[in-house]
């Protein structure tokens, strides 16, 4: 376990590739190997990159990367990619966008679907954030599947979200109404040399003035083209300023303790799930299937006999 560690403290790709693919597959030192991560995390600036298909998530991590390369900064990249509701398989096309950069010694790339995962993310994200944080990289970017109204996954697991628009998102109601515009720091409209683009800063930004913001940060607008390279280096200058304020209000250390909340009742929802899976598999269920096809039984009822028997009680 000793050797391991190191090798992942070093960056070893593959050390990283096979601790996180060890995860994944709940394997059965997991535990022991995120016990062992545990002390070395919280240092990355962990960045989620979200927003509706098509607004140029992965060109911006891209232009991104090449900036934050030249700083000397690391980089880890954590990019979700829908699953297939019929195959259960994905293309992992944000891999194939940023090939150019996965020789790059101070760039780890992962690509993973989302496996039915609501929210824009896979369910095991936060594990593989806490391996590239454990590792050293001074940065981590997530970029969400193309996210739609209420998709907030991400919020639980960064520490600074870019909300990532382009012109011909919707118009001021859709603006507005969007669940997902609430949890921006940083609203980045790119391809903002497209017509429609002043008129959405607009937007966003009658928003803003309207619903106040978030507690004392004021989330910032920024315009980019992320495939000319342009207003890269802005809005790096704005995810900086909005770490530095995380660091000083004291809001980040509540925010990362508040995840890990929510990251042990998340966890403790994939233990019941997987455990009424196996008590429906064990037990037999068949002829009260069949009752449910006839419509003698409700699938309420068979969903209490599954919980009861799981329990050993009355569930209310």
């Amino acid at each position: 376990m000793k050797d391991w560690l190191t090798s992942l403290r070093q960056k070893d790709k593959r050390t990283i590739a096979q601790t996180i693919t060890k995860l994944e597959n709940r394997d059965p030192d997991a535990l022991a190997i995120l016990q062992q991560l545990l002390p070395f995390t919280g240092g990355a600036h962990v960045i989620g990159i979200t927003g509706p298909p098509g607004a140029g998530k992965s060109t911006l991590i891209a232009s991104l990367l090449a900036f934050l390369r030249k700083q000397d900064l690391t980089i880890g990249v954590i990019a979700i990619d829908p699953s297939s509701p019929y195959s259960g398989g994905a293309i992992l096309g944000d891999r194939i966008r940023m090939n150019r950069y996965a020789m790059d010694d101070g760039i780890y790339l992962r690509s993973m679907a989302n496996r039915g995962k609501v929210g824009g993310i896979s369910r095991f994200t936060k594990d593989s954030v806490r391996v590239l944080d454990a590792a050293g990289f001074d940065v981590i970017l997530i970029e969400t599947v193309g996210v739609g109204q209420s998709e907030l996954s991400i919020m639980h697991m960064t520490d600074s979200i870019c909300v990532v628009l382009h012109p011909g998102a919707g118009d001021m109601i859709q603006v507005t109404k969007a669940g997902v515009m609430e949890i921006a720091d940083i609203y980045v409209v790119n391809k903002a040399d497209l017509i429609g683009a002043s008129r959405l800063i607009a937007e966003i930004e009658d928003m803003l003035e309207i619903s106040g913001g978030k507690a004392d940060w004021a989330p910032k607008v920024i315009a980019t083209n992320a495939s000319a390279h342009q207003g890269i280096e802005g809005l790096w200058t704005l995810l900086q300023k909005h770490k530095q304020y995380l660091k000083h209000t004291g809001i980040g250390e509540k925010q990362r303790i508040k995840q890990l909340y929510h990251e042990v009742e998340e966890e403790l929802w994939l233990i019941l799930e997987q455990k009424c899976k196996e008590v429906w598999q064990q037990q037999d269920f068949e002829k009260r299937l069949t009752m449910l096809e006839k419509k003698t039984v409700t699938p309420q009822e068979i969903a209490k006999e599954v919980a009861d028997r799981l329990f050993g009680m009355e569930s209310e």
